[in-house]
């Protein structure tokens, strides 16, 4: 006979019942989805259409020099002659690095309501209430993710000579990889907190740098040295790098198995770290 605060052996036990929770938070206020969808809709719309670098130089009142091919500076500098193509693939490291950051406001909530001292009480798993956590924000991104690319789709992406279906399921491999990495993150930090201003506070502090500092809207190259550092090892760098090698670029198997293992690594590491420290500071 189990015990109330008796843990299962089970690692498994009680993460699809968690899970299934956390999901129908969400896909029960329709409101939440169209909320989470509009934002980057927004910016892929606007901030990608307003910013069309090739009509600075195609529809310049200037004169061109001879020989001066707007189109290969286009190519030279983001790899596509077409800026939205190339933003709207950065948009996609956006939807799930923010629904990564908010995975962690769930577990806030749930100690503060109570909830969690009732799971905590259960045969439950900490390690399955960790995870039910970080899934149901590597489902919800990756939902998200579909929906923006159609409509970047719709919009006018631009598509890159290798692609073909199965590369749609690489960009959501490694979209899955980084959003299991990030959601972890922010889990351990919320892992002890009572308090969702604190919460608020670290995403407040950190979306911007993982976003800004990272390929998702501008060429790594083009930045100056201390920030190319830090985007070397920003995870946001690599799913955008491997999203457009699979969507835009001509591919780079080499490159393109990197930016995999390091995703992987990133993964694997972060939630480790989760699962032991959900066994040691996850409390009632």
């Amino acid at each position: 006979m189990i015990t109330p605060n008796q843990n299962s052996k089970n690692p498994l036990h009680g993460l699809w019942a968690l899970t299934n929770r956390e999901l129908k938070k969400w896909y029960k206020e329709p409101i939440l989805l169209f909320m989470s969808i509009i934002q980057p809709v927004i910016w892929m719309g606007l901030f990608g259409k307003a910013m069309n670098i090739g009509s600075i130089f195609t529809g310049s009142s200037f004169p061109l020099p001879p020989g001066f091919d707007p189109g290969l500076i286009m190519k030279q500098t983001f790899g596509t002659s077409d800026y939205f193509s190339f933003m709207s693939v950065g948009i996609l490291s956006f939807v799930v690095l923010f629904t990564a950051m908010f995975s962690g406001m769930s577990i806030v909530w749930d100690r503060r309501l109570g909830f969690l001292d009732k799971v905590l009480s259960t045969p439950v798993a900490r390690g399955s209430i960790i995870f039910s956590k970080v899934l149901s924000a590597v489902v919800r991104s990756l939902i998200q993710a579909s929906i923006v690319l159609l409509v970047a789709f719709l919009l006018g992406l631009k598509l890159g000579p290798n692609f073909n279906v199965l590369s749609i399921f690489g960009v959501f491999a490694a979209l899955f990889l980084v959003c299991f990495g990030l959601s972890s993150i922010f889990i351990l930090i919320a892992i002890r907190s009572t308090r969702w201003e604190t919460q608020m506070a670290v995403v407040n502090l950190l979306n911007l740098p993982l976003l800004f500092g990272s390929n998702a809207l501008f060429p790594t190259k083009m930045m100056p040295d201390w920030l190319q550092a830090f985007a070397k090892i920003n995870p946001i760098t690599y799913v955008t790098d491997a999203a457009r090698q699979l969507i835009l670029f001509q591919t780079d198997m080499t490159q393109l198995m990197f930016d995999y293992t390091f995703l992987a690594g990133f993964a694997l590491i972060f939630s480790t770290i989760g699962l032991f420290l959900s066994w040691r500071y996850l409390s009632r």
